[in-house]
């Protein structure tokens, strides 16, 4: 998956806006249940009217496609893809500190609206939360791709349950193959953030500035420049909501700069740049900085696998009339 393994907040602050993965996974790609063109003859127009909503927005604001991304992998990884994210109240994963930076909701929301009224009752918002972020991402300049759909929306959100499934971006590579692991996954392929934004408290202990406004690398993996120019962004008692973006040469473009970043040791998130160092994963990262269209292969398969973990389909779930609450 990688999305960005980038990850996300052990700490109220500590969060990326988005984060990729990919990986492997011994299970069939496709989950028996799902299936292409779901919505042909219930609501033929569901996919027009998610990928119209995810356009406008991304039009107006260019993060939308970063959040979109993130938002889907932190449904998926805690009660699988099930819009279990998307649940408001006291208690749920989205109440949990690691979740208070997610966003693109307003986006889930407007598509949900539109489709209640042309096709009620029909189209989950796990469905709108899995076609969103693959709307994203070919808004973002990346692959297009069908996807099978199908989803139901789970009834349970727990935020005691979100912390121990989503990667943090301080994480060794053996803490982030123990997660991947857990959820079916057996290789990891390979990780980084090709879009979105960061808040400065999510690298900002890989270097430290002295009084005399000297650098000094906690991280000697980390190119001296680039901590530099990040110190420069991030100074000493910057505010919690300060953000830079993941990569600085195509913030905006889903494509491989952030694996070539990588491999020039600027990588923003110390969880990504252990992927040079690693043997398991370094080729990987060679070959999607060298050829583009190997990493878009790559995501492809892997954004399919993700959007199967832990789905519900027949009684397992429902279709909600609003995304934010259950039936």
């Amino acid at each position: 998956m990688e999305m960005k393994i980038t990850v996300s907040c052990p700490t109220p602050n500590r969060c990326t806006l988005l984060i990729l993965v990919l990986f492997s996974f011994a299970a069939s790609p496709l989950h028996a249940s799902l299936s292409f063109n779901f919505y042909a003859s219930s609501c033929p127009t569901a996919e027009l009217i998610v990928s119209n909503m995810v356009r406008s927005a991304s039009s107006s604001d260019p993060t939308i496609p970063g959040k979109l991304l993130r938002l889907l992998f932190h449904d998926c990884f805690v009660e699988g893809c099930d819009a279990s994210a998307l649940l408001q109240g006291n208690g749920t994963e989205r109440s949990d500190p690691a979740n208070t930076s997610l966003g693109g909701f307003s986006v889930i929301d407007s598509a949900k609206s539109v489709l209640e009224i042309f096709c009620p009752e029909t189209v989950s918002c796990a469905d709108i939360v899995a076609l969103a972020a693959r709307d994203a991402v070919i808004t973002a300049g990346g692959p297009a791709f069908e996807m099978p759909t199908g989803r139901r929306d789970g009834r349970i959100s727990n935020a005691a349950n979100v912390r121990s499934n989503i990667v943090d971006t301080s994480f060794t590579m053996i803490e982030m193959i123990r997660l991947f692991n857990s959820k079916g996954s057996s290789i990891l392929k390979a990780c980084a953030h090709t879009i979105g934004v960061a808040h400065c408290n999510a690298f900002s202990d890989r270097f430290q500035m002295d009084s005399k406004g000297n650098l000094t690398l906690i991280d000697t993996s980390l190119d001296k420049a680039y901590a530099k120019e990040l110190m420069k962004k991030c100074p000493s008692g910057s505010s919690a909501s300060k953000t830079v973006n993941n990569d600085p040469e195509t913030s905006f473009a889903f494509d491989n700069q952030y694996y070539i970043n990588l491999l020039g040791h600027k990588g923003l998130f110390q969880s990504d740049s252990v992927l040079v160092e690693d043997e398991r994963t370094s080729a990987r990262v060679e070959a999607f900085a060298n050829d583009q269209e190997t990493f878009f292969r790559s995501w492809r398969d892997s954004f399919l696998k993700l959007t199967t973990i832990g789905v519900k389909t027949d009684d397992e779930g429902e279709i909600r009339q609003s995304c934010s609450f259950a039936n």
